[in-house]
């Protein structure tokens, strides 16, 4: 029979002890009359000079016979010798009562034993800090070895741990000075993460009575993957995974983004986060293009790695809003499925089902059979509040900045304007967008989080918002005069076979460059005046640049995504991509092929019927 040696685990005392039992220790010292040997870190023994067989060293593992324990706790020990393999190895566990880290303030300065997961690993000049997550929440675990060593090198990000120590305060945070910490594996570790994998199923569910601020079928529709996504988002926070939020750098983008943002940095503090550590919880980054980029992703794995390998972090989650659902992503998801990376989308440009497979969560309007009219902003602040409902009243006039910003003919956006009566005119949130737009040119890639929240007069500051927005929609609408009227004699026009009108209006040759407005928003602005000009009339404007041309249209039945599928397969030569909205969008290409790509994109339209009036 194989005989069974005894390792005594962690917290464990002398009443864990048996006479006669055999156990795995370690040398801990020396003295005349014999040697000292640890059972574990609370628990030692006496080996007897007269008792020792081999030479040792100290902390050399030993094999020890527990002659006697006496009643004054000492214990006897006798050193075994047995060959490797002749023996079994069993654990003694104390039976000890778990606390959860939501008793922690509960419980200051006793002993305590809890179960988590590992969710940071950050090693600082003085204890290496383990943030751990329970199924009641997140706290910090100190352990100390020596100053700046990583102490318990073996526990990794994810491993499911048992912690021993003493429960404190430090800088007035809750945490625990850790006494021992092993790694729970096998059915005990499965069944601690089971454990908490089901108490975080139940408290990142959004909350049930929540429902969308308007009565529309495609918000309905769109209700569960909005929820999905929501509770995404929740339990990120609850296991202190970053978060990543990209944005389309204009006022309807902007009003997606900042919504959940809001949102996130409260249910943060609401759970015990540290204010001080949103920015390492949290980023709301602008993106250029209305889809994520490779120069977007790349910045972002930099950032992210750099965080991983700095200060311990998990990868983040990934939300993109007012992009994120074309076939122009797919470069980027491709980075991120390298990486393993969890995707989320909440976006209004016309979907390709190409990218689902790089998502978790894919918010779209089209996919219930609406359409852009029902814009990123709206989809933002209904996500926001299923993220945490306390911000509804900040957020409020979000949709509709959003819905005029995007010029949304959708039944949703007099409903949100309805909501905002006595508060915000339909001007007023006219001037909020263009106002946001203006100031995001000059933020360029920074997110303007201060700024922005005056714009939208989220601080309730009533007198700086108004001062401030009246002031960039002022210079605005300068910069905007002054660049159309340059425009607009350099406008050429025809008449296509559908009866549409197209103009033509160079952005790059007769518009001021480098400045605001951006040539998306000059092609917007001259297709605005050609509008009024040609009222009732079906109308094509195309903003043309070296190498890019956006197209904005009315009354044309187009299909952006689609021409642009179809001139990338018949002009292998010309480089082709882009998107966008079905009537709106943008095309890049080679500037080689300017006049060959233009040709064809005119050709392409021409196909396209027209609105009966």
């Amino acid at each position: 029979m194989t005989e069974m040696v005894y390792r005594l685990g962690p917290g464990c005392e002398v009443d864990d002890v048996v006479e006669g039992n055999i156990y795995i220790g370690k040398v801990q010292g020396f003295a005349t009359f014999g040697t000292f040997v640890q059972l574990n870190d609370k628990t030692k023994g006496l080996l007897h000079k007269s008792n020792v067989k081999t030479e040792k060293k100290e902390r050399d593992t030993i094999l020890v016979l527990v002659n006697q324990i006496r009643p004054n706790g000492n214990i006897d020990l006798r050193e075994v010798i047995m060959e490797e393999g002749s023996y079994e190895t069993k654990l003694v566990s104390k039976k000890v009562v778990i606390s959860k880290l939501s008793d922690l303030r509960n419980k200051l300065g006793r002993n305590i034993t809890v179960e988590a997961d590992v969710v940071q690993i950050k090693q600082t000049s003085g204890p290496t800090i383990f943030t751990v997550c329970d199924e009641t929440g997140t706290e910090d675990a100190a352990a100390f070895t020596e100053a700046g060593v990583r102490s318990y090198p073996e526990v990794q990000l994810g491993d499911v741990v048992r912690i021993f120590g003493e429960a404190n305060k430090r800088n007035n945070q809750v945490q625990i000075e850790v006494s021992d910490m092993i790694i729970l594996r096998g059915e005990e570790a499965d069944h601690v993460r089971a454990r908490i994998n089901r108490a975080l199923e139940e408290r990142a569910e959004p909350p049930a009575d929540v429902e969308p601020l308007v009565d529309s079928e495609v918000l309905r529709a769109l209700w569960p993957e909005m929820r999905k996504l929501a509770k995404i988002v929740r339990r990120a926070v609850l296991t202190q995974q970053p978060i990543i939020l990209r944005h389309h750098a204009d006022a309807d983008g902007i009003c997606a983004a900042v919504s959940v943002e809001t949102a996130v940095l409260q249910y943060i503090r609401e759970n015990g986060g540290d204010p001080d550590m949103d920015n390492f919880l949290f980023r709301r980054s602008p993106s250029k293009a209305p889809f994520y980029e490779i120069e977007d992703v790349t910045r972002d794995l930099d950032m992210m790695l750099k965080d991983n390998v700095r200060f311990g972090q998990k990868f983040p989650l990934i939300l993109l809003m007012d992009n994120g659902s074309t076939e122009e992503d797919m470069p980027s998801y491709k980075m991120t499925e390298v990486y393993n990376l969890d995707v989320i989308v909440a976006d209004h440009h016309h979907p390709d089902d190409t990218i689902d497979k790089y998502l978790l969560a894919h918010v779209n309007p089209y996919h219930v059979g609406g359409d852009f009219g029902v814009t990123a902003g709206m989809l933002g602040t209904e996500i926001a509040r299923l993220i945490f409902p306390g911000i509804e009243k900040k957020i409020l006039h979000f949709p509709a900045v959003a819905g005029v910003a995007d010029r949304s003919e959708a039944p949703e956006l007099q409903q949100y304007l309805a909501l905002i009566d006595g508060k915000y005119t339909i001007d007023e949130c006219r001037d909020m967008a263009l106002a946001l737009d203006y100031e995001q040119y000059w933020l360029r890639f920074n997110d303007g989080r201060e700024i922005v929240k005056d714009i939208l007069n989220i601080n309730n500051a009533a007198d700086r918002h108004n001062r401030l927005v009246a002031l960039l929609v002022e210079e605005a609408n300068a910069a905007i005069t002054e660049q159309v009227e340059t425009m607009m004699p350099h406008v050429k026009e025809q008449v296509l076979e559908s009866g549409a009108h197209l103009f033509q209006a160079d952005v790059e040759m007769f518009a001021h460059r480098f400045t605001f407005p951006p040539p998306g928003k000059s092609s917007g602005e001259v297709h605005d005046v050609l509008c009024k000009k040609y009222a009732g009339e079906p109308i094509v404007t195309l903003g043309l640049g070296p190498d890019f041309a956006v197209i904005r249209s009315r009354d044309v039945l187009m299909n952006i995504p689609q021409m642009v599928r179809s001139m990338r397969d018949e002009m292998p030569g010309a480089g082709i991509s882009g998107g966008g909205h079905l009537v709106v969008g943008s095309i890049k290409f080679v500037e080689g092929m300017r006049s060959e790509v233009i040709a064809k994109m005119i050709e392409k339209i021409s196909e396209f019927g027209v609105e009966e009036l």
